[in-house]
């Protein structure tokens, strides 16, 4: 069997190394794809992962779905060297329907969160790290249920007359709905036979005697303190699964994880200047094109400037927005204001959205090889800084057709031994009727956040692991000449004007009472979730960047 003439295909990202089958055909190195198709096509019929059958051994009534290649260059964090061609055989699980062919689809992936708090426990106690990578990690499980795919176009059985034979599949294809969730039980399973034990708060955290694992579909890290135990637990899994020691940790999820030695010890720094620089190229920024001091401006608070002349869709919009989204979530924490300012343009974006995009990448393009230094202090603890910006988006003069502009916003920052573990900017769903109001609201949203990184920690003390401590300390503004949501924090009364509140946002409280969570006022000029709430000059702006990413 040999690829040639068309063949299907599903486009399911916007990155340019990703493509159509008659797209890559098309590319100087299609000989490349077409040997990775060969090695697919093989890999998956020695493994027996397909199995060809005659037409006529297809249950009646049985669905038989159309087969997807997937063609990728695959590139090397640093240099943005291709040292992959990758094509993928899917089956098409968007003809798939719901109790026929599929039932559940959900699958856990580690949070941000586990992942951070796991990279500052192996700075802080000196651990060793392998990252280590499922090698076709989904056909690797048994397929839930019988399914039947066409022999993908391309390829012909010999002597048979097209669509005469099809494939079943024996074990879980990329491509179905829930591919993931099978593939997911599988591991848990194999992982707890193998001693390992499942998180209660992050399902994707195990531990075993003095390791912690973390497990990103099949991406994972695994660390402890003793080199030959770890080794000798990577031995054990790979009894049982396909799997490959990818070494120490040096880029994961599309992060660049440097480790830096010094005099004050070992620090990691969290960057990701390719994906940067994929940004600038969509934008198509010249070499000579001048950067920026800060993501916004500072005296500007983005509207839906209904009057203005729609973008002129001189890049791709939401691609853009997507991929700042994830530079955010990343290693990003310095632009998250801006950019879901951007984001909540994506429906209708005018030209002041695309300048404002445009002024985030320039800010970009200056700090390119910029973004988190992990560098704990271990003289600081678990804190939680929260500010809220009391309908900040208002404006009198588009209120009347954008209600949004009554909400507030607010934003958060959690820190472990001074490093960030989670951030967010979010403007609230409610519409809070006070500063007192839009303030507690964020505290009540960043707790929701802050409680299971508490619990994890104390799940980790329980299993041995020397955590310092698991009790956060939650910094929130004071607003005026009254105590706000200090007090109601603290204060279990209930008030005629705030007793709404009740229902929904006092979830906390308990752990305010038992004296493991402590609320303390700050000052404007400390709160660090400033950054996430609002614009801000550039003196501010660094001097909260400074503090919450290392530069």
């Amino acid at each position: 069997m040999f690829p040639e003439g068309e063949i299907y295909a599903m486009k399911a990202t916007t990155d340019p190394g990703t493509m159509y089958f008659h797209e890559a055909m098309r590319e100087p190195d299609r000989e490349q794809f077409k040997e990775a198709m060969v090695k697919e096509m093989n890999a998956q019929l020695t493994s027996k992962t397909l199995e060809l059958l005659h037409k006529s051994q297809v249950p009646q009534g049985a669905t038989i779905l159309p087969a997807v290649w997937q063609m990728k260059r695959k590139r090397r964090i640093h240099t943005r060297e291709i040292y992959k061609w990758k094509a993928r055989l899917n089956i098409d699980g968007s003809r798939m329907v719901f109790k026929r062919d599929y039932d559940q689809t959900y699958a856990p992936v580690a949070t941000w969160g586990s992942i951070r708090l796991l990279l500052i426990m192996t700075l802080i106690h000196s651990w060793h790290t392998v990252q280590l990578d499922y090698v076709s990690a989904f056909p690797q499980a048994p397929v839930e249920r019988a399914l039947y795919m066409h022999v993908p176009k391309g390829f012909e059985v010999e002597g048979a007359e097209p669509g005469e034979y099809v494939f079943k599949l024996n074990r879980n294809l990329y491509g179905q709905k829930q591919a993931g969730r099978v593939w997911n039980k599988y591991l848990v399973k194999g992982l707890t036979e193998l001693g390992f034990k499942q998180s209660k708060i992050d399902e994707c955290v195990f531990f075993k005697d003095d390791m912690i694992y973390v497990l990103y579909t099949d991406d994972s890290i695994l660390a402890g303190p003793d080199k030959e135990r770890i080794d000798k637990t990577i031995a054990a899994m790979k009894t049982k699964f396909d799997m490959t020691e990818e070494g120490d940790l040096s880029d994961f999820l599309g992060i660049n994880i440097e480790r830096v030695q010094s005099s004050e010890g070992a620090s990691f720094i969290l960057s990701q200047p390719h994906l940067i620089d994929q940004i600038i190229e969509q934008l198509k920024f010249k070499d000579n094109t001048k950067t920026k001091d800060i993501p916004m401006k500072s005296s500007v608070i983005l509207s839906r400037h209904p009057q203005s002349a729609s973008f002129d869709n001189s890049f791709h919009y939401r691609s853009v927005i997507g991929k700042l989204n994830y530079l955010e979530k990343g290693s990003r924490p310095d632009i998250s204001y801006a950019v879901h300012q951007c984001a909540r343009f994506c429906s209708d974006p005018k030209t002041e959205h695309g300048n404002a995009v445009r002024w985030i990448a320039r800010y970009l393009k200056g700090t390119k090889d910029k973004g988190i230094h992990l560098r704990p202090q271990l003289d600081r603890s678990f804190e939680v800084f929260v500010d809220a910006d009391f309908a900040g988006n208002w404006d009198i003069d588009i209120a009347g057709n954008d209600p949004d502009t009554a909400r507030s916003r607010h934003g958060y920052v959690i820190m472990y031994a001074g490093c960030p573990i989670i951030w967010k900017s979010q403007l609230q769903t409610e519409i809070a009727l006070s500063s007192t109001e839009s303030e507690y609201i964020g505290l009540s949203y960043a707790l929701r956040e802050a409680i299971p990184i508490m619990e994890l920690m104390k799940e980790m003390q329980q299993h041995g692991f020397p955590i310092k401590d698991h009790r956060p300390k939650v910094h929130c503004k004071v607003f005026e000449d009254n105590s706000g949501a200090l007090e109601m924090a603290k204060v279990h009364k209930v008030r005629p004007r705030t007793k709404h509140i009740n229902v929904k946002l006092h979830h906390f409280r308990g752990y305010v009472d038992q004296g493991e969570i402590t609320i303390h006022p700050i000052s404007t000029h400390d709160q660090l979730a400033d950054i996430l709430t609002k614009p801000l000059n550039q003196d501010l702006f660094e001097r909260f960047r400074t503090t919450i990413l290392g530069w």
